[in-house]
């Protein structure tokens, strides 16, 4: 079979057992998700021991340390996959829920309820968490998911949908709810983006690349998660003792994902106090520094290491231990330089101006907007959502990070006592 009959097969297989979804109780979905955190952190090592295979295989093929560190499980981030189900388990099922309701004047009673979307696909890169935070969320919303990773996590992603599926065939749900398409064949993505009335919708999640292919090249409907050039904004009014911390937090916490910081902007009346402390702070960490013209007299001045930032460098995802840093002359110029190079992820900014706050958030047109915190916690599970499908930038539906509520769409249930329309 070629590529587009095995997911077509695959979709129409993934939405029959979906029934057994949707006509679960709550209950009974999230006994099923409990079951599936449990197994995974029973077999924890077999996990780890798939993941060892991908990730060896990546170091002879020099993957990118970038990539390498998105792709590694080991024993604490098994666990914490495992976590991350109970807590969508724990959730309130965002089904059946009345979103609106009225009764007309001609007594037509009028109710909008959520309802899932049906057979959803994840086409996602070398991260082996997204195949179980993906699937628990999904489940939990009552979709069928049919995941597909790339190759580079092929072993760790098998185990992983085998474990889930083996978990749920002691369930009243059916294991077919989830479908590891085949990362061998690429074609498989481009079959998947074309199942067009097999698969109700795409999710993208991975590289700017990634996703700009997906969007470009789908005919079923996508919810495009975006890259993260994400800023941090040091305002003159800004408490810069607490202004450090979050700016290490944010850049070096965990420099792959894409809520990490990419840019330090520092406002140019508090540059002088400020940037020799961040500039120290950052190079010791590790942090190679992109400098525009001043920053760069400060960090040559006390002899740091620095490179003098270019165009590209501003609306570069660097996903790595480096940084620009830049001076602005005030609140306006910082989003400025934001609405230029963002990507409408995250930014940040330290001030205890609430004037100046006000300011920013009302130009920065981002999904999240972080005041004196961390770029970080743009996240689903520290934002109280459990695990998440995936971060949107878009402004359709849904944008953040998602959880349950954002993989389903509505239904409206109209009830009549005869009625007709004249």
């Amino acid at each position: 079979m070629d590529a587009t009959s095995i997911v077509a097969a695959l979709a129409k297989t993934a939405r029959t057992a979906s029934r057994t979804l949707t006509t679960a109780t709550s209950q009974e979905r999230t006994s099923a998700l409990f079951d599936i955190a449990q197994a995974i952190e029973d077999r924890a090592s077999e996990i780890i021991a798939a993941n060892e295979i991908d990730i060896s295989r990546g170091k002879s093929e020099s993957m990118h340390p970038q990539t390498l560190d998105r792709l590694l499980l080991n024993h604490e981030r098994v666990l914490s996959i495992a976590d991350g189900a109970r807590q969508v388990a724990a959730l309130p099922s965002p089904l059946g829920n009345t979103l609106r309701e009225s009764t007309l004047p001609n007594g037509l009673h009028l109710k909008q309820i959520s309802v899932p979307f049906g057979v959803v696909g994840m086409v996602y890169e070398a991260r082996p968490n997204v195949t179980v935070d993906a699937a628990v969320i999904l489940l939990a919303s009552g979709n069928a998911a049919l995941l597909r990773g790339s190759s580079s996590a092929a072993s760790t992603n098998e185990i992983l949908v085998r474990v889930m599926r083996e978990a749920l065939a002691t369930t009243t749900i059916s294991p077919d709810v989830i479908q590891l398409v085949s990362s061998e064949d690429r074609e498989s993505v481009k079959a998947l983006l074309h199942a067009r009335g097999l698969v109700d919708l795409v999710i993208p999640r991975g590289s700017a690349a990634l996703i700009r292919m997906v969007v470009d090249e789908a005919t079923v409907p996508t919810i495009e998660t975006g890259a993260g050039v994400c800023h941090v904004y040091v305002d003159e009014y800004a408490n810069l003792d607490i202004a450090l911390p979050i700016l290490i937090n944010s850049k070096t916490h965990r420099p792959s994902v894409c809520n990490a910081a990419e840019t330090l902007l520092v406002h140019e009346a508090v540059a002088e106090k400020f940037l020799p402390a961040a500039l120290s702070a950052l190079r010791d960490a590790g942090v190679v520094l992109h400098c525009d013209g001043t920053s760069k007299k400060y960090a040559d001045f006390l002899e740091i290491p620095s490179i003098a930032v270019t165009e590209q460098d501003w609306c570069t995802e660097y996903g790595v231990l480096e940084m620009n840093v830049g001076i602005v002359p005030s609140v306006d110029a910082a989003a400025e330089h934001i609405a230029k190079y963002g990507t409408n992820h995250t930014e940040a900014i330290i001030s205890e101006s609430q004037d100046a706050i006000n300011r920013f958030v009302a130009m920065a047109d981002c999904a999240a907007i972080m005041i004196n915190t961390s770029t970080r916690f743009t996240d689903g599970e520290q934002m109280g959502f459990g695990a998440e499908i995936g971060i949107s930038n878009q402004k359709l539906h849904a944008r953040g990070p998602m959880g349950l509520e954002a993989m389903t769409t509505s239904t409206w249930i109209v009830t009549g006592s005869g009625q007709i329309r004249k």
